[in-house]
């Protein structure tokens, strides 16, 4: 079978060069090669930020009016191709078409918001701060702007970020994951469809050499970053080194908490759809359930009935629930925190290496949902990161050993409490040490009018996505203090009228 061919978008179109290196698009559910993608050396780095430059003083200049047309344009256009959006994420990420569709939804709200530019952009106006001065505000771009993305949602993620940075007058240059390429490209075109200039938006397929090129590149003045922590850390300080203003989103360990008092349905609907959707490769997933006792063995059956109802298989299969993970590699590192937890002392209480998988499977990544229990702090499948479908079920005795579990965490991107008790709810959203929490709400990813981010080793930098803290990181604030003289006051004789 042929495979198809994915490169760069520099300038408003495909790059023509040669690449002297590419990289293999899989397949995840066949496990086959699907695509060859082009990985940028430091020429197409530079070429893809040159063509960004050119292309800044006439954007920027651009009538808000204008840019509001384009956007709702691109808006359009995105709501009528977002199932063809969804069935390339699906293809080469693995999720199924139903979640790359809530993906596609999701990055469509950023653009929503993105057009009400002209409102966003207003600055403050003060009249006789002195005699006859004033003093204004104006916010204004900061020129090429450059985001790194990772491979969980090729869709949303960038969408998170050029939006708001394009409608505030910048040009972006956008490195997406090179295991699922195709979204970014079919989003430049269709950003070309809706009329944006040349340069204004491009995309640099690549590895680290693209990312460290951009890290270090004079003319980027931003970088905007989602993906693991030790990566953002990276980021932010090779970033800021060189002067850049730079927002990097790093990983998380996201705790769910279910009081005695919850209702246990609703709390293993919730456990199930956030640990395991999009195979539990998201960095908003799940991935420690806390159960203060006596919920645990109840809450742990009930699990175990969904889990034995999902279905796993191809994400284009409609039948699917949940699909196979991103690359073998990953499937295997996930899986081997299932040894290493019951070595440790957990109980493997559902084996996903024993799920059925839709169509056989036998050559995709698949690891079925998974649950360990009686998981404690001191297990790596608690310390690390697993971002898979892997639930660690943690038992405590009361709501303030559960409170001391989340804060001694390191991270802080997102957590959970179910409870039928306002008082509790309202005395765990002003106490836990995390940016973003769900009452009831097992994945509480914010609208795109708030903003996105944690708190602790989940955000390095001062701003979060989207909302007005991605309005403001994408823009500078210029105060300007003016006088002007009065013909009628014993100023300069401009030639104006003296009365009437």
């Amino acid at each position: 079978m042929s495979t198809k061919h994915l490169t760069h978008w520099i300038g408003g179109k495909p790059h023509t060069g040669t690449a002297e290196r590419q990289g293999d698009v899989f397949n995840p559910a066949t496990g086959r090669v699907a695509g060859k993608v082009d990985l940028a050396s430091p020429a197409e780095v530079d070429a893809a930020v040159a063509a960004a430059k050119a292309a800044f003083p006439g954007w920027r200049d651009t009538p808000l009016s204008r840019r509001v047309k384009i956007l709702f344009r691109f808006r359009e256009l995105l709501e009528a191709h977002k199932l063809e959006l969804a069935e390339l994420i699906s293809a080469e990420h693995g999720k199924v078409v139903s979640d790359a569709l809530g993906e596609v939804a999701r990055g469509l709200e950023v653009v929503e918001f993105a057009c009400g530019i002209p409102h966003l952009l207003k600055g403050g106006f003060s009249e006789n701060v002195s005699s006859k001065v004033d003093a204004y505000s104006i916010l204004q771009p900061l020129g090429v702007v450059a985001g790194i993305t990772p491979f969980n949602f090729p869709a949303m993620v960038p969408m998170w970020m050029f939006p708001v940075a394009i409608a505030c007058g910048n040009t972006f240059v956008l490195k997406p994951s090179e295991k699922d390429p195709s979204a970014s490209v079919r989003i430049a075109e269709l950003w070309a469809e809706a009329g944006l200039p040349d340069g204004v938006f491009n995309v640099l397929q690549g590895d680290k050499v693209a990312v460290d090129g951009l890290l270090e590149h004079p003319d980027v003045k931003a970088v905007s970053f989602v993906g693991s922590t030790p990566i953002a850390q990276y980021i932010y300080e090779t970033a800021a080194r060189t002067g850049k203003r730079v927002q990097a989103l790093g990983g998380a360990k996201n705790h769910m908490v279910v009081l005695p008092d919850a209702d246990l349905d609703l709390a293993a609907d919730a456990a199930v759809s956030a640990g395991f959707g999009s195979a539990g490769e998201r960095c908003m997933a799940i991935s420690v359930l806390v159960a203060v006792e006596p919920v645990a063995d109840e809450l742990l059956e009930k699990i175990r009935e969904r889990v034995a109802r999902l279905k796993v298989g191809p994400g284009d299969d409609p039948e699917s629930e949940m699909g196979p993970l991103v690359t073998r590699e990953h499937r295997d590192k996930v899986a081997s925190y299932l040894d290493s937890g019951v070595a440790q002392g957990a109980t493997l209480a559902i084996d996903g290496r024993e799920t059925e998988i839709l169509g056989g499977g036998e050559d995709g990544f698949w690891l079925g949902p998974t649950v360990l229990d009686h998981v404690t702090p001191e297990m790596d499948a608690y310390r690390d990161e697993i971002f898979g479908p892997v639930l660690s079920v943690v038992r405590v005795a009361t709501y303030d050993e559960a409170m001391r579990l989340i804060g001694d965490n390191p991270y802080g991107n997102g957590t959970a409490i179910f409870t039928n008790d306002g008082g509790a709810a309202r005395r765990f959203q002003n106490e836990v040490e995390v940016g973003m929490v769900g009452i009831n709400v097992p994945i509480p990813v914010p609208m795109a009018y708030y903003s996105f981010g944690g708190w602790k080793a989940s955000l390095f930098g001062d701003s979060h996505a989207h909302g007005m803290e991605g309005v403001h990181f994408y823009t500078r604030t210029k105060a300007v203090t003016a006088r002007w003289l009065d013909p009628s006051h014993g100023g300069v004789n401009l030639g104006f009228p003296t009365n009437g």
